[in-house]
């Protein structure tokens, strides 16, 4: 590049059309020319054309990977601005090799921790139905359930499960948690009872899912795991999709092996439509919300645009040395 007037940004899977909003982007005017996409374009070939022009790309946590075979494709390529402090789905190792530079910002969890609530609430005192019931001129056509004295059971006490823990403890729920590296110390520190991974299961009337995908934990909750469950037990899923075996999920859901589940996040993302979690009456699914918040939103595309000009500003200093 000659220039950094000749920059071409890309802004990808901006769903909600509120990326130049979130933030102050008049740093890179007369610098950068920005293109915003608010689709999701999943076939590779046609994603390879779209991006084959741009120098940037500013990537929404996962919504795109970006593998080996897109980026050796991308000859124009220089920056990838991810959001978030990490993301799996940019192979780095070829990013590097090619000379491209990978960003990140920062991150909150509070929106994942209160959402996670959310659903997991909205589905005990069954909230969609009866507002559909009210809609459609009805009145109470279900029965909740309470909270206090059942058995919260955590996937893993990172971050975000010792915050669910702590709000599933104000409820005054009995909390237990396992994951393949809990130690007792630290379920202690979280006012968390530390059980085996059986029991984890077995006991839990509500199951949240709080580990990191890996893997190590690709699956890790499959066929066995939800057989363990109680055919009154939930699960919730607000981490990564493939941690459940999708396969295992349904069958356990149209079987009645487990009572319900609320899912936000999936194997594929977008969700296939038609899909099975879109109509299972025991099925509560969002579209990936968990972090969607305009506070988040503010702290991303605001880190991305600082990213921007930090690494113009070094590559018309590299430029003129």
């Amino acid at each position: 590049m000659s220039t950094v007037a000749r920059v071409k940004a890309a802004i990808l899977d901006d769903y909600q059309n509120v990326a130049l909003n979130m933030a102050d982007w008049s740093p890179l005017n007369g610098r950068v020319d920005i293109t915003v996409f608010n689709d999701h374009v999943g076939d590779v070939e046609k994603l390879i054309d779209r991006l084959r022009p741009f120098n940037v790309l500013c990537v929404m946590r996962e919504r795109t990977p970006l593998t080996r075979d897109i980026i050796e494709r991308l000859p124009h390529l220089k920056l990838i601005a991810s959001t978030g402090p990490a993301n799996a789905s940019i192979d780095l190792d070829a990013a590097a090799a090619h000379n491209i530079q990978v960003v990140h910002t920062g991150y909150s969890s509070t929106p994942t921790i209160e959402f996670t609530w959310a659903l997991l609430l909205a589905m005990v005192r069954n909230i969609p139905l009866e507002n559909q019931s009210l809609r459609q001129g009805d009145w109470q056509v279900s029965l909740g359930e309470e909270l206090a004295g059942k058995t919260l059971g955590l996937l893993g006490l990172g971050r975000v499960g010792s915050a669910v823990g702590a709000i599933g403890r104000a409820f005054r729920m009995n909390v237990v948690a396992w994951s393949q590296n809990l130690t007792l110390e630290r379920a202690q520190e979280n006012g968390v009872q530390l059980v085996s991974k059986d029991e984890l299961f077995s006991t839990a009337d509500y199951l949240s899912i709080h580990v990191r995908l890996s893997s190590r934990t690709h699956c890790l909750v499959g066929e066995t795991e939800l057989a363990r469950m109680k055919p009154t037990s939930r699960l919730i899923n607000t981490s990564r999709g493939p941690i459940v075996d999708e396969t295992a999920l349904l069958k356990a859901l149209t079987s009645g092996q487990i009572a319900g589940a609320a899912v936000d996040v999936y194997d594929v993302e977008p969700l296939g439509n038609p899909h099975p979690l879109r109509e299972l009456p025991n099925v509560l699914a969002t579209p990936h919300l968990g972090y969607v918040s305009k506070e988040l939103y503010r702290t991303f595309y605001g880190d991305t645009v600082q990213n921007l000009v930090r690494w113009l500003d070094e590559t018309a200093t590299t430029s003129e040395g």
